[in-house]
């Protein structure tokens, strides 16, 4: 898949905790080592603020931390629930300002969601308006394990009612061992998805398989 047909993309998940991250920072080493201009955002981190240290390791510490992630709440929770505890809640407005500032001077602009794709941000908004305003086509990284199916087919789904456009699904093997739901997983994805499925990363992978 050629990603810079595209100006950037918005990494989405089906869950916390399925690599998001991970699968971000091998697209943004892949389109560096290939000579494009790319940065990576994680806009909002919850919890500790180890998904914007790989970003920007991944950006070969072009952006500082405070750029890549411009907020950073240390409440583990869904950043809605977070900013009322601390007090600070989350603007949308602010929030596409600080990635169309970045985007300014960059060819390729990957922004990483957090959490699920129906998160809650702030007051009256989640993830779906944030990319919605960024205008970027999505991503889905999905954790290959049992119950992938009904995840990826609900967030992808949920995606195309928002409007955007979903160029597919990477799946993501957090677990070595392979069992009957991880081997057959992408079988029948391919056959009811209505998006394709990108390509794969093995456990703790370097790279991506893309599909052809």
């Amino acid at each position: 898949m050629n990603l810079t047909d595209y100006p950037g993309v918005f990494i989405a998940g089906t869950d916390t905790g399925i690599g998001k991250t991970w699968i971000s920072a091998l697209i943004l080493e892949e389109l560096l080592e290939s000579g494009v201009k790319a940065v990576g955002l994680k806009p909002v981190c919850s919890g500790d603020r180890g998904d914007a240290e790989r970003l920007h390791e991944a950006g070969g510490k072009v952006l500082d931390v405070d750029t890549i992630n411009p907020r950073w709440f240390k409440t583990p929770v869904a950043p809605l629930t977070a900013g009322r505890i601390e007090g600070e809640p989350l603007v949308l407005a602010d929030m596409v300002a600080q990635v169309n500032e970045v985007r300014s001077f960059s060819d390729f602009i990957l922004v990483e969601g957090a959490g699920g794709w129906e998160v809650p941000l702030g007051e009256g908004f989640g993830i779906p308006d944030f990319a919605k305003e960024l205008g970027l086509p999505v991503i889905v990284v999905a954790a290959n394990w049992l119950g992938a199916i009904n995840h990826t087919l609900l967030t992808v789904k949920a995606i195309q009612a928002s409007g955007l456009t979903c160029l597919g699904v990477i799946l993501n093997h957090l677990q070595a061992e392979r069992d009957v739901a991880v081997t057959t997983n992408r079988m029948i994805l391919e056959e009811l998805c209505p998006v394709p499925i990108l390509g794969e990363v093995i456990t703790d992978g370097t790279w991506i398989d893309w599909s052809e």
